[in-house]
């Protein structure tokens, strides 16, 4: 890529694709295409293929998804199937129509099987079922990725997919039904704080910075603590899902997306393939290959949040697959490895957390 590249990065809102943006900001780069959901619905064909023909950009980078946790993703099952086939579809299908010269994709580790080995190749995708709580997601990052794949195959494009393992950072979303885990545990271990210590002013900013429900700040203390008590959120204690015994890797988001332009800067399609037989597994694992359980990532939050109740974990509810850490050998071979470990970057992402309380106005 060229400083003056003009460059799509498709959800720039969002926790990766902002980053992202950041990221080429840094490092020179300025002439960018953002819309965000309001001015260009990734999901309306027509609407993405007029946007495409109009701006013609040449790199594009795809980090926009209908994403969220274990309780999102069986709750709307047919939504996150869906929503993703058809931004996925809609974007790399009109990037080949309109000669876009590299795309990168993201995808997640969900899509690797349940039962896979440990830590988990690439090339172990499609060698048994899918965890099932998360397979319409799973599924529809699979079509995506094997979509780039096919079409370098077929076209000759330059289309990559990288797998990130479980992100976190900056504009992270916290939102108590549909957040993925490690941020939700921040927010209701915060809330959990504000309860203990009675600290209505802090309860208040933050639900008129984040809504539950439609319930703000400004409503009255029983409809509060009924709505926060609905999310396990407690006087003295906090229950969160499952028995706190998975083993999880997170990535900060922020060097997500310095792999992420790493890759799109230096290294292309045909160096993933292989010259003869088979093509296929061309994707790149992004992650840390490291791995904690939920409840030492719990704690470990509690301690930098300072709440001094309980955590409670609830056994009852699903604890999704138990393990599924990734195997980054392939990233460092070609020159990447992380920095940030996951006790800098709960530090890092409450204070980001509590900088952005505002109460709306």
């Amino acid at each position: 890529m060229e400083k003056q590249s003009k460059i799509f990065v498709a959800g720039h809102r969002g926790l990766v694709g902002s980053a992202i943006l950041w990221n080429l900001r840094e490092k020179g780069y300025s002439n960018f295409l953002l819309r965000t959901h309001p001015e260009l619905d990734l999901t309306d064909q027509a609407a993405v293929h007029a946007f495409f023909e109009r701006e013609k950009p040449e790199y594009v980078f795809l980090s926009a998804a209908y994403v969220g946790g274990i309780l999102a993703n069986s709750r709307y099952r047919a939504d996150f199937i869906y929503r993703n086939l058809m931004i996925q579809n809609n974007v790399i299908h009109a990037s080949w129509m309109n000669g876009v010269k590299k795309l990168l994709f993201l995808g997640s580790t969900c899509i690797y099987p349940r039962e896979a080995p440990q830590p988990m190749p690439e090339d172990c995708l499609l060698t048994s079922p899918l965890e099932y709580t998360n397979e319409p997601y799973a599924i529809a990052k699979i079509a995506g990725m094997k979509m780039c794949e096919s079409y370098n195959l077929q076209y000759g494009t330059n289309y990559i997919a990288v797998m990130p393992t479980n992100l976190y950072g900056p504009n992270d979303n916290f939102d108590l039904e549909t957040s993925h885990v490690l941020p939700a545990m921040i927010r209701k271990i915060h809330l959990g704080k504000c309860l203990r210590e009675a600290d209505w002013e802090a309860l208040r900013l933050d639900l008129d910075t984040r809504p539950v429900e439609g319930v703000t700040g400004k409503a009255d203390k029983g409809t509060i603590l009924s709505v926060l008590a609905k999310y396990g959120i407690e006087p003295g204690y906090v229950h969160l899902w499952g028995t706190g015994k998975p083993l999880r890797e997170f990535l900060w988001s922020e060097e997500m997306a310095d792999a992420s332009v790493y890759i799109m800067e230096r290294v292309d399609f045909k160096e993933l393939s292989s010259a003869t037989g088979e093509v296929r597994n061309t994707h790149i694992n992004i992650g840390t290959g490291v791995e904690h359980t939920i409840r030492e990532v719990a704690e470990m939050i509690q301690r930098e949040i300072g709440f001094e109740g309980e955590l409670r974990f609830d056994p009852s509810k699903p604890d999704g697959t138990l393990r599924k850490l990734t195997d980054v050998r392939k990233l460092h071979a070609l020159g990447w490895h992380h920095t940030v470990e996951i006790e800098d970057g709960v530090r890092r992402l409450y204070a980001w957390y509590l900088s952005n309380l505002c109460p709306y106005s």
